[in-house]
C-alpha cells in the first residue's frame, strides 16, 4: 500500500511538474487583464454589439457596404452563413517579409528535413446578431485561426476561453476573434462578402528587422511568457462566389492591419485563399467548358477496346465517393519517349525538387479527390451523372495526412466537372489548374475516370484515370495516369448489385514452376501422408468453403530473413491478401448475390479427388507496408495452391518505380509491370503442430539476367508462428479448459492451505518450525497475479473498443466469469498464507515469552532469508548471464511484451528477468524450508504431507502442459499462463523438465527430514567416517508448547491471560 500511494504522488508530481516546464508557450487570453473586455464565460453566454463598434465597422467596411445590394426579407441565406461559409485548413501568406506577422520555432527540426513548413488558416462564424439587421448588411462574429506547422492542423474550432496564441517547436497558432458585418453584391457575377475587425493578443516583435523574432530562440533556455500586444485594429475583407461552379469555386479574402507602420501591432497584409467546404452548395453550370473537352464523348482513350470491363449501374455515385476516399497512385511515364523534361512531368500539376528527383517514377507521389459532388439521374434503361470534384498532388516532402484535408487553391490541385453516362461507363471531366478564372481559360486538361468490373494480375485497380493535355499543337505533358488498387475485403461494400469477376492469365506459367519445385521424394510422401494443410471444408455453399480458406490462406504477420543473418536484422512486417480463389473474388459476400443461386447447394468435400482436382487457382496481393525491401512496395501474385502440401507457386508482377527511360527501354513489361517474378509460399500444418513450426516461408526471386536492370537478389523469409481460422476458435475454448483447470488446481491449493492450518491446530508443538521465508514467498507469488490481472483488467477494458480481433476472442462471458473467479480464488489463497503466517509468527512469539533468557532455543528465519537470498541472487545472476550469451548469438532479439489485445510495450530486459525469477522462486517454494529445517534440527513434522506434496504438484502442472501441449498454440497471448509463460528463457522445454524435478526432489527432502529427524538423518548421511551433517545440539531443543508447572506458580494472572491469547488465536 505504501508502494502504492509513493507511486501515486511520484507520478502526481511528474505531472505537475510537465504542465509547469512544458517547452512550448500557452497564453490564455484570460491570464493577461483587458481593460473592458467581458470574461469568457460571459461572452460565452451572449454576443453583444456596442454602438462603438458598429459605428467602427461601418467606417472601415464603407467601401464594402457601399458596393452591397439589398437583402430581400424572404432571402434565408443571410441567416444560413453560420453553416456555408466556414472553411478549414486554408492557405495564407504576406505579400512582404519586412513585418510578419508570426513566428515559428525550427530549433528541434532535422537540419537534414526537407518538409517545409505550412501556412494554414481556418474561419468559422460564431454568431448571427438577427436583432440588428441591416437593409444591406447583417452584424456577425466570427472566429479567425492560423498558423505555422509541419505535421499539424487547424480543422477543429477553438472552444471558449481557449488560448489565443501558442508556439512550440514546429507548430504556431493564432486565434482572432471577429465582429463586423456580412454583405451581398453583384459585383465580380455576385458575392458574399464578410468585412470583419479582430481583436487578439499578437506576438511582439523586437527592432532588429533582420532578426524579428530573436526571443524565440532564447525560449529554450528560459520559460518566461514571450512578449504579447493586444490589437484590435485588424480588419479581415473574406468574398465567397454566390455560388460555386467550375470556374468560380475560390474563396479568397485579405487580412492587413489598421495600425501605421510605425507601430509595433503593424504587420504586412495578409492573403488567405480557400474552396467550397461540404456543406457549401454546388452548381453544375459549365457545359460549354465540359462539352469542349468530352467531344466526341466518349473519349477514346484506349481503356473503351473491350479490355477491360466497365461499370455501367445505377450506383456509380455511391461506389465513387466511397471508393476515393483514400489516395490515388500515380502510374509511372513507362511509354513515354521525348525529352527528360517532358516525360518527368506530373501531368499537369507543378512539381518541386521530390517529384523531379522521381524522373517520372513518381514513387510515393500521391493523388487525391476532394469534394466530390454527384448527382446521378436514372431513367429505364439508361442512366447519366454529373460531377464535379478537386485533384490535389501531394508531393513526397508533404505530411500526407495533412494534404489531404487542405482546402487552399495552387498549382497542385486542379478543379474538375464533367459527365458520366451509362453508355459508355466513362466519366469525361475538364480540369483546370490552381485558382482559375471566370472565363475558365485555365481548363486545359481532360480527366478520364473508370470503375472496372473486371480484373487480372495486370488490372488491380478499382478505380483508374488519366490526365490529357487539350492542347493539340503542343501538349504540355505527357497523359498521366492514376489508380486505386482493390482490397478484397471492400468489394462486398463497392459492388452490391454488380458481378465483379478475375481472369487468370499466368496458370500455365505457375503449372511451370510447380514441377521445378515439386519433385518427387520420399518426404513429400510423407508430409502428404501424415500432415494435413488449409484446404475446402464442408460449408453451406462452394463458395462459402472457398471463402474460408481464403481466409486461412491470407497473411498479416511480421517475418524475418531466412535463414537468420549473422548482424542484427529488423523484422519485416507483410500483409498478403487473397484476391481470388478458384471462381470466388472477394469473399463470401457474392454468394448473396441472386446470380449465384447454383453455388448455395451444401457443399461436401470429396476424399477421392486427385492431385490435379485439388490444385486452385489463386490471386493474391503481397505489399511490404515498411521500407526494408523498397523494390517490393507490392507484387500482385497469380498461380496455383497445392492444399496436399500447403505450398502456393505464383507468378509475380511487382509495381516498378524506376527511371522513365529504364521503364521505356526495358521491352518486356507488361502493362508497366515486371512479370519476370517467381514466388513459392509454404504454409504450416493445420494438424501436427508439434512436429512443424507454425510457421510460412515465402521465396521471391527474379527470372532476369544479373545484368538486367530490373533483376534483384533472391528473398527468403519466414514469418513469425501463424494462426488459422479454426486454431483461432480454438483458443476461445483452450482459454476456457486452462480456466476451469485454474480454478480446480487453485481450489486445491486452497484446500492444502486449510488442511495446514487445520494441522497445526492439533500439532501445536511443531508451529514455530515451519519457515516464515517460505510462507512469504509463497504470499509473494500469489499477490502477483493480482496486482498483473488488475492491469490486464483495465487493458482488456480499454482494447475491446479498438482491436475486432481481440474482441472476437474475448466476447464470451463466461470466460470473463472464469477469470474473475481465478482472481478470487488467488485472493482467498493469499490470505490464507498470509493467515498461516501469522499463526507461525505468534507461536514464535509465545515461545520467546516462555524462554526470554533462551531466544536462540526459538527458530529464526533470518540464516534461513541469508542463504535462500544468497541462492535466488546466484540463479538470477547466472539467468542474466545466460540471457545476454544468447543474445550475443542470436541475430533477431525482441524485448517487447504482446497483451491480449496485440498490444506491444517495451521493457527493460533485468525487469523482465526479475518477473520470470518470481515466479521459478514460487516453484521453489520448499527451499526455505530444507535450509530450515537443517540449521534448526528439526525432530518432528511441521508440515502436513497433504500441504506440501499437494503445493508442489500443483505448480507441476502448468510445467507438463507446457511440456505436452504444441509448441506455439497462441504466439501473442504470452500473458495467458498466470505461473508459465513459455517463450521465457528458462521456461523452455529443458526448464519444463529440470524444473519440475527440482521441485520433486525438494518435497523428497522434506519428507525425508520429517520421517527420519535431524538425528538419524546425521547418521545416515556419512561419507566413509566423516558425517556430512554436524553433530546436534541444545541450540534449538524444543521448548514445550504448553505453560509447564514452575510457570504456572510465577503467576496465575500471566498464565490466564496466555490461555486466553491461546483460545482466541485458535
Amino acid at each position: 500500500m505504501k508502494i502504492l500511494c509513493v507511486s501515486t504522488l511520484v507520478c502526481t508530481v511528474h505531472l505537475f511538474l510537465a504542465l509547469e516546464f512544458t517547452s512550448g508557450y500557452l497564453i490564455d487570453k484570460d491570464v493577461v487583464a483587458i481593460e473592458g473586455e467581458p470574461s469568457s464565460s460571459s461572452a460565452a453566454a451572449a454576443v453583444t454589439y456596442s454602438n462603438d463598434l458598429i459605428n467602427e465597422v461601418k467606417k472601415e467596411c464603407s467601401i464594402t457596404l457601399k458596393s452591397a445590394s439589398q437583402l430581400r426579407i424572404e432571402d434565408s441565406r443571410a441567416f444560413s452563413i453560420k453553416e456555408e461559409l466556414f472553411f478549414v485548413n486554408g492557405d495564407w501568406e504576406q505579400d512582404a517579409v519586412d513585418s510578419p506577422i508570426l513566428p515559428f520555432d525550427d530549433s528541434q527540426l532535422s537540419s537534414n528535413s526537407s518538409r517545409a513548413p505550412l501556412h494554414l488558416v481556418s474561419f468559422w462564424i460564431t454568431d448571427v446578431d438577427r436583432s440588428h439587421r441591416l437593409k444591406k448588411s447583417v452584424f456577425v462574429s466570427g472566429l479567425l485561426t492560423m498558423g505555422i506547422t509541419v505535421d499539424g492542423m487547424f480543422s477543429e474550432k477553438p472552444y471558449e476561453g481557449s488560448h489565443q496564441f501558442e508556439i512550440w517547436p514546429g507548430h504556431t497558432r493564432l486565434s482572432i476573434s471577429f465582429q463586423g458585418v456580412y454583405s451581398e453584391s453583384n459585383q465580380n457575377g455576385g458575392e458574399r462578402v464578410l468585412c470583419l475587425l479582430g481583436n487578439t493578443m499578437l506576438p511582439s516583435r523586437e527592432s532588429d528587422h533582420a532578426n524579428p523574432w530573436q526571443w524565440v530562440k532564447n525560449s529554450n533556455n528560459n520559460n518566461n511568457q514571450p512578449p504579447l500586444l493586444q490589437d484590435d485594429r485588424i480588419l479581415l475583407v473574406l468574398r465567397y462566389p454566390m455560388t460555386f461552379t467550375l470556374t468560380r469555386r475560390v474563396i479568397q479574402g485579405r487580412m492587413k492591419s489598421l495600425n501605421p507602420k510605425s507601430n509595433a501591432k503593424y504587420f504586412d497584409e495578409v492573403h488567405i485563399a480557400s474552396q467550397l467546404g461540404k456543406a457549401a452548395h454546388y452548381e453544375f453550370g459549365s457545359e460549354k467548358i465540359v462539352a469542349k473537352s468530352c467531344n466526341p464523348y466518349p473519349y477514346q482513350d484506349g481503356f473503351l477496346n473491350g479490355s477491360i470491363e466497365i461499370y455501367k449501374g445505377a450506383g456509380f455515385c455511391r461506389i465513387l465517393e466511397e471508393s476515393t476516399g483514400q489516395a490515388f497512385t500515380i502510374v509511372p511515364n513507362w511509354r513515354c519517349n521525348s525529352t527528360d523534361d517532358f516525360c518527368s512531368r506530373l501531368g499537369p500539376f507543378a512539381v518541386d525538387k521530390a517529384i523531379r528527383a522521381s524522373d517520372g517514377s513518381f514513387k510515393d507521389v500521391k493523388l487525391y479527390m476532394q469534394d466530390i459532388k454527384c448527382e446521378q439521374t436514372s431513367v429505364p434503361g439508361t442512366s447519366s451523372a454529373r460531377v464535379a470534384a478537386v485533384f490535389r498532388a501531394v508531393s513526397p516532402l508533404e505530411n500526407q495526412y495533412t494534404a489531404e484535408r487542405r482546402s487552399g487553391p495552387s498549382n497542385m490541385t486542379l478543379a474538375a466537372e464533367g459527365i458520366w453516362k451509362s453508355s459508355s461507363g466513362q466519366l469525361c471531366m475538364a480540369g483546370c489548374i490552381g485558382i482559375g478564372d471566370s472565363v475558365g481559360s485555365e481548363c486545359k486538361s481532360r480527366i478520364c475516370l473508370y470503375i472496372p468490373t473486371s480484373f487480372s494480375i495486370k488490372q488491380r485497380s478499382i478505380v483508374l484515370g488519366s490526365f490529357f493535355s487539350l492542347k493539340t499543337d503542343n501538349i504540355s505533358f505527357f497523359p498521366l495516369a492514376f489508380e486505386k488498387l482493390v482490397q478484397p475485403t471492400e468489394l462486398w461494400n463497392y459492388f452490391k448489385n454488380a458481378n465483379p469477376y478475375y481472369s487468370y492469365s499466368k496458370i500455365d506459367l505457375a503449372g511451370v514452376i510447380l514441377e521445378k519445385n515439386e519433385p518427387f521424394s520420399f518426404r513429400s510422401v510423407i508430409k502428404k501422408s501424415l500432415l494435413q494443410y488449409p484446404k475446402l471444408e464442408d460449408a453451406e455453399s462452394y463458395l462459402v468453403s472457398l471463402s474460408v480458406l481464403s481466409e486461412d490462406l491470407t497473411l498479416h504477420v511480421s517475418a524475418h530473413p531466412d535463414p537468420l543473418p549473422k548482424s542484427i536484422s529488423p523484422r519485416v512486417d507483410l500483409q498478403m491478401e487473397i484476391v481470388s480463389l478458384g471462381p470466388l473474388f472477394g469473399r463470401s459476400w457474392s454468394s448473396q448475390n441472386s446470380s449465384f443461386t447454383e453455388d448455395k447447394v451444401p457443399f461436401h468435400t470429396k476424399a477421392a479427388y486427385t492431385e490435379r482436382q485439388l490444385l486452385l487457382n489463386v490471386s493474391a496481393q503481397l505489399s511490404f507496408p515498411g521500407k526494408a525491401y523498397g523494390n517490393f512496395s507490392v507484387i500482385f501474385l497469380e498461380g496455383l495452391y497445392d492444399p496436399h502440401v500447403g505450398r502456393m507457386y505464383l507468378v509475380g508482377c511487382r509495381d516498378i518505380r524506376a527511371s522513365w527511360k529504364v521503364l521505356f527501354e526495358s521491352m518486356d513489361l507488361e502493362a508497366g509491370l515486371d512479370c519476370l517474378i517467381k514466388v513459392v509460399i509454404s504454409y504450416p500444418p493445420t494438424t501436427d503442430r508439434w512436429l512443424v513450426d507454425p510457421t510460412a516461408k515465402i521465396s521471391i526471386s527474379s527470372q532476369r539476367n544479373e545484368d538486367d536492370p530490373l533483376h534483384f537478389d533472391s528473398i527468403k523469409l519466414e514469418t513469425f508462428p501463424i494462426l488459422y481460422r479454426q486454431q483461432r476458435e480454438d483458443i476461445l475454448s483452450r482459454r476456457g479448459i486452462e480456466g476451469i483447470v485454474r480454478v480446480l488446481t487453485l481450489s486445491l491449493a486452497i484446500s492444502c492451505i486449510l488442511s495446514q492450518l487445520f494441522y497445526i491446530k492439533h500439532n501445536v508443538d511443531s508451529v514455530a518450525y515451519v519457515s516464515l521465508v517460505m510462507l512469504g514467498v509463497q504470499a509473494v507469488g500469489y499477490s502477483l497475479p493480482l496486482i498483473t490481472g488488475a492491469e490486464a483488467i483495465f487493458k482488456r477494458a480499454a482494447s475491446e473498443s479498438t482491436d475486432v480481433s481481440s474482441y472476437n476472442l474475448e466476447r464470451s462471458q463466461w470466460i470473463h466469469v472464469i477469470d474473475y473467479t481465478v482472481k478470487l480464488l488467488v485472493m482467498v489463497s493469499f490470505l490464507l498464507t498470509l493467515r498461516l503466517l501469522q499463526k507461525v509468527w505468534k507461536s514464535r512469539i509465545r515461545l520467546l515469552m516462555r524462554a526470554p533468557l533462551e531466544p536462540h532455543r526459538v527458530p529464526s528465519d533470518k540464516k534461513v532469508l541469508l542463504t535462500t537470498l544468497s541462492i535466488h541472487l546466484i540463479g538470477y545472476l547466472i539467468v542474466m548471464i545466460v540471457h545476454s550469451v544468447k543474445t550475443s548469438q542470436s541475430s533477431l532479439q525482441t524485448h517487447l511484451d504482446y497483451d491480449s489485445a496485440g498490444n506491444s510495450r517495451a521493457s527493460p530486459v533485468w525487469e523482465t528477468k526479475l518477473e520470470e525469477y518470481v515466479g521459478l522462486a514460487h516453484d521453489f517454494f520448499l527451499l526455505p524450508q530444507v535450509i530450515g529445517n537443517f540449521l534448526w534440527q528439526i525432530d518432528g513434522h511441521p508440515l502436513r504431507k497433504f500441504y506440501y506434496v499437494g503445493i508442489t504438484v500443483i505448480r507441476l502442472l502448468p510445467h507438463l502442459y507446457d511440456y505436452t501441449r504444441s509448441p506455439s498454440p497462441n504466439p501473442y497471448f504470452v500473458d495467458e499462463y498466470e505461473f508459465v509463460n513459455p517463450n521465457w528463457d528458462f521456461y523452455s522445454k529443458f526448464g519444463d523438465v529440470a524444473i519440475p524435478s527440482s521441485s520433486v526432489l525438494l518435497a523428497i527432502v522434506v519428507y525425508i527430514q520429517q520421517k527420519w529427524g535431524y538425528e538419524k538423518l546425521n547418521q545416515s548421511l556419512r561419507l566413509g567416517q566423516c558425517k556430512l551433517l554436524p553433530s546436534s545440539s541444545r541450540a534449538y531443543e524444543r521448548l514445550p508448547s504448553k505453560p509447564t508447572e514452575a510457570e504456572l506458580v510465577s503467576g496465575v494472572n500471566g498464565t490466564s491471560r496466555h490461555e486466553k491469547e491461546n483460545d482466541s488465536e485458535d
